[in-house]
């Protein structure tokens, strides 16, 4: 048990450890003095120690003060200087009563409100979003998940950002080898600063280098929800509002969250919306350079003496063409992702249609190709998650270096390495283009 003396050297070590720090605070409480606080100052409500420490202490005597300040759910015995020291650097207030150390949870959260969701917007469904508070986001889960088998599991991240990560799965539902998979990677992940979701998906692939993402980012806790039921496992990061959920197969990521909302043949209609946008936009920009520069007698005639007319003025070949006006179209992009919200969307629509009209009317691209980059860029926005819409638009220019080799027969060849690609990814030991499954694995 600990000693009195080594009680007070340990409340010597953290003051020395955290003078000097402009927030570090050190107090003496109650009429006779025997009780000791360090804190600081900007990780802890000044409220609650306010509250439930500091007046208390001069309204009760010593015994009855280590008995109130022991009986809070939030509180526990201090068990060495490594503890202390991570505790108080969380929030949590060192409190030495007479022979006793006590670590007492006195957080500060900040974190937005909940708000609807912006990247997955959908059009019929709940419209809330997860914050960067974990403790809510549990609870946007738990509410719509009131199972007794929901596991949450939390351990931490970080060695200097001390991220508190919580892994959660259906206990009578998930792939255990999934989870154990899981766990593993999770306990592996070694880092100073974990800051977003997208780094630790990062870091729990099994990929270093890939194109196709193998778990599913997500702000809806929604999606979470059903992908819980159906035997997946989710990943939560304090401040951060987002999930994770592995494993991911391909066609989870055409899926809307709506989608079991519609009739029936309206969701399958909807999904096969998605696929043909996908084909569009991954494909367009390569037919129109192998239909223009190799193998236009496939073509009826009329349209082939069409694209020749619309690229009689055009000074160089159809491939530095698409490539030109593709990557304008990326700079348009990235430019209303990164301008301000209130001009952004004008800024980029006006640039937009400015350059694509004078492009035409100077003769540095055809008519036809205005027309294609605005179907692909319509088409790539269909894809209802984020990591693959991004996927997809670095892979149409894997196609169209192959239809400015090869031609046709370069399209189609490239088709099918991305097929058999797709065919050998495994996400957590899962099949990546398992489309049907109903096999549940119980405890």
């Amino acid at each position: 048990m600990p000693t009195k003396r080594t009680e007070q050297s340990m409340e010597a070590w953290l003051a020395e450890q955290l003078t000097g720090l402009m927030d570090f605070e050190e107090r003496s409480l109650g009429n006779s003095g025997d009780i000791k606080m360090i804190y600081l100052r900007s990780l802890t409500d000044s409220d609650t120690v306010k509250r439930f420490i500091v007046v208390p202490s001069y309204e009760m005597d010593i015994q009855e003060y280590e008995k109130y300040i022991f009986s809070f759910p939030g509180c526990e015995k201090a068990k060495d200087k490594q503890q202390v020291m991570e505790f108080v650097m969380k929030g949590y207030i060192f409190i030495r009563i007479k022979d006793s150390s006590y670590l007492f949870d006195a957080m500060k959260i900040e974190f937005s409100g909940i708000s609807s969701s912006i990247t997955e917007a959908i059009v019929q469904g709940p419209n809330d979003a997860l914050t960067e508070n974990i403790e809510i986001n549990v609870n946007l889960i738990r509410r719509r998940y009131q199972s007794k088998e929901l596991r949450i599991e939390p351990l931490t991240i970080g060695d200097v950002s001390q991220t508190t990560v919580v892994v959660m799965y259906d206990d009578s539902r998930v792939d255990r080898d999934v989870l154990q998979e899981m766990r593993k990677r999770l306990s592996e992940v070694s880092v100073d600063i974990l800051q977003s979701a997208g780094e630790l998906e990062k870091y729990i692939s099994e990929r270093k280098y890939r194109i196709f993402p193998t778990t599913i980012v997500t702000e809806r806790p929604d999606r979470v929800v059903f992908n819980l039921s159906a035997g997946k496992v989710a990943v939560l990061m304090n401040t951060v509002g987002y999930a994770i959920i592995a494993p991911a197969m391909f066609n989870d990521f055409f899926t809307a969250m709506d989608d079991k909302i519609q009739l029936p043949l309206v969701g399958w209609f909807m999904k096969l919306i998605r696929y043909i946008g996908l084909f569009i936009t991954v494909t367009l920009p390569a037919f129109y350079v192998a239909f223009t520069s190799y193998n236009p007698e496939i073509l009826k005639i009329q349209i082939t003496l069409l694209i020749a007319g619309s690229r009689a003025a055009v000074p160089y070949p159809s491939f530095v063409e698409v490539v030109l006006m593709l990557l304008m179209m990326e700079f348009l992009i990235e430019a209303s992702l990164r301008l301000p919200k209130a001009i952004g969307p004008t800024a980029t629509t006006v640039g937009g249609l400015i350059l694509g009209q004078a492009a035409t009317q100077a003769g540095l691209v055809s008519n036809i190709m205005i027309i294609i980059v605005s179907a692909v860029a319509i088409s790539n926005f269909v894809i209802p998650l984020n990591m693959m819409a991004f996927t997809v638009r670095v892979l149409k220019y894997y196609l169209i270096f192959f239809a400015a080799t090869f031609g046709l027969i370069g399209i189609v060849v490239s088709t099918v390495g991305i097929v058999m690609y797709l065919s050998g990814m495994r996400s957590f030991g899962k099949p990546y283009m398992e489309i049907f499954s109903t096999k549940r694995q119980s405890s």
